[in-house]
């Protein structure tokens, strides 16, 4: 697809109102849009039988506790008495009890106890159907019955004999900014060219792609063709999360299937959430996991300072520092971009597609109307071959 100035010019007028696109909370347009699907939240492992948390997602503060039978459970972040943060109290079988004065709720959010009352009353404080998967903890916070949990290459994910491990990254920016990045194949060729090392490093080059970016039933195929041997393609399934494949960690290593959330915290945060999975078992499974148990807790966030007024990168390892890499440019950008003042071109090809996608579906919901019943893909885009070596 190609676009011609007043295109770009159009989209960039009507992206101005930025705010429809980064205010996620509940009743704005964009937060009732990605109600509408599952999320990860957290880490499973940040959680352990028994426990409590507190989270923040889609601008809503959140209890998640884990049950003594090992299920994940959602629920509001305030005691309906007198709001005490609920991830302060304890865990009673799959109910959790507030610490201040002892009500106690069920998954659902419903009090079924308060000991200094005769009866358990009607107070509630709201509750998400959640469930664990390849490492995260996933919820669902719409207002109609949850559709069945799916994921983008979700038979792949559970193919027997799979190594896998689960991650995040917090930043400091809205989660739109992390969606438009990973629909910008242009990038790759100079964000992430310098320091590469190992196979990765002959997959990228600083050859500008021909782009080309088709809708499917889940989102959308991109593709970025450098050589007739080197092609990076990703499937974006909606609203959020990106399917890459990626070349192993050392030249005898199959290549890696990643699949990353960009998940808003709020207007002005968001994070990452990554299942990395390859086709690995015995040692060769051991040293994935310990690769990823080594670096793969690395936050950019948490080097803010070296990265942006040091320039202080992570080296060699690859996990590290293309994260590093993708949070300069992203969080560099500002909390919200400033989209009014900026000058797209042809390399902003999927940026621009993906911004006519979603306001596409806020005009359908906002007029009433029907939004895309978007589907798994039944036909997964072809793996890229790995790059011919030199």
């Amino acid at each position: 697809m190609t676009y011609t100035v007043d295109d770009l010019r159009t989209v960039r007028k009507m992206h101005n109102d930025k705010k429809s696109l980064v205010e996620v909370a509940a009743g704005t347009p964009m937060g009732r849009l990605l109600r509408q699907f599952w999320h990860p939240v957290a880490l499973s492992r940040s959680v352990e039988p028994g426990k409590a948390v507190s989270i923040r997602i889609l601008d809503e503060d959140l209890t998640l506790y884990r049950g003594e039978g090992g299920e994940p459970h959602v629920v509001g972040a305030r005691c309906a008495h007198r709001g005490t943060l609920m991830h302060t109290g304890w865990v009673e079988g799959e109910h959790i009890r507030c610490i201040y004065h002892g009500w106690l709720y069920d998954a659902s959010g419903k009090c079924v106890e308060r000991p200094a009352e005769t009866t358990a009353g009607s107070a509630g404080i709201g509750g998400y159907p959640a469930l664990d998967y390849g490492g995260l903890v996933f919820a669902y916070f719409g207002s109609a019955p949850a559709p069945e949990f799916s994921l983008p290459r979700k038979e792949i994910l559970e193919t027997a004999e799979r190594a896998t491990f689960a991650r995040k990254e917090q930043w400091p920016c809205n989660w739109f900014q992390m969606i438009e990045n990973s629909m910008d194949a242009t990038h790759v060729s100079f964000a992430h060219q310098a320091g590469i090392v190992g196979a990765f490093g002959k997959a990228i080059t600083t050859t500008v792609p021909a782009l080309k970016y088709t809708e499917t039933e889940a989102g959308v195929e991109q593709r970025a063709m450098r050589a007739e041997n080197n092609v990076r393609v990703s499937d974006w399934t909606f609203p959020n999360n990106n399917h890459i494949i990626i070349p192993g960690f050392t030249q005898r290593d199959p290549w890696v299937d990643i699949c990353v959330w960009m998940v808003p915290v709020d207007r002005e945060n968001a994070i990452r959430f990554f299942i990395y999975s390859a086709p690995m078992q015995g040692a060769d499974a051991e040293r994935f996991t310990q690769y990823f148990e080594q670096y793969g807790e690395y936050n950019p966030a948490d080097y803010h300072e070296e990265l942006f007024d040091k320039g202080i990168y992570p080296t060699e390892q690859l996990i590290q520092l293309t994260g590093a890499q993708d949070y300069v440019a992203t969080v560099g950008q500002g909390a919200i971009a400033d989209t009014e003042n900026e000058r797209l071109g042809k390399s902003d090809a999927g940026v621009v597609f993906l911004r006519r996608l979603f306001w596409r579906e806020l005009d359908a919901l906002e007029s009433g109307g029907q939004t895309k019943q978007w589907r798994k893909l039944t036909k997964p885009a072809e793996l890229p071959h790995p790059p011919v070596p030199t």
